[in-house]
């Protein structure tokens, strides 16, 4: 019961990712770039694709996994400059929850390295579309500041995420990472559409 109060508790938080500023719309270089910093760590359903897929990214040799993680902050940057040209890609918030669902099923099932680069560059689009929300209508420096701190804030975690993954692999614990982020992955994606659709 606790934990069926926890999760419900969480089922809010996607839609704080839009609103990093408390609801307005950086207005300042500092501000946006305060924003683009907070927004992957504020929003639960970025937050956890990015985790997944610093997992899914550390089983790829050499440089693999990190041009994995930089095409997804890649598909976001094209994403977010989609939204601010008013190119719509339908629901985004139901199609954030299905890449965290899928990314769990992918670390639960097992998926061909040669596809995640492309798999995260299309997770990207949908991520970046999503958080351009919050500076729909800023001035262009705000507007560079956000998508700049954005990008290296992805970066930065999904990286973090790959390389810890990979310290827990190497020390023999590999399996039961994937399975318990894949579960965890697979659950929320669950919850944040059920969330998504029932908004």
């Amino acid at each position: 019961m606790k934990r069926l109060a926890a999760l419900l508790a969480l089922a809010p938080l996607p839609a704080l990712a839009h609103h990093p500023m408390g609801g307005a719309v950086p207005s300042t270089l500092w501000e946006g770039f305060a924003s683009g910093i907070g927004h992957p760590v504020i929003g639960v359903d970025h937050l956890a694709f990015l985790l997944a897929a610093g997992v899914l990214a550390s089983a790829l040799p050499g440089a693999r996994g990190v041009l994995a993680i930089l095409a997804f902050v890649a598909g976001g940057f094209l994403g977010s400059l989609a939204h601010v040209a008013g190119i719509g890609f339908g629901p985004v918030e139901a199609l954030v929850a299905l890449s965290v669902l899928v990314a769990g099923a992918a670390l639960l099932r097992g998926t061909p390295g040669a596809l995640l680069p492309a798999g995260f560059a299309l997770a990207g689009l949908v991520h970046g579309h999503a958080f351009a929300e919050a500076i729909i209508g800023a001035e262009q420096g705000p507007l560079v500041a956000y998508l700049a701190a954005l990008a290296v804030m992805q970066g930065a975690i999904g990286i973090a995420a790959m390389w810890a993954a990979g310290r827990i692999a190497a020390a023999g614990h590999g399996v039961a990472m994937r399975r318990v982020a894949g579960f965890a992955g697979v659950a929320l994606g669950v919850l944040f559409l059920g969330v998504s659709l029932a908004g």
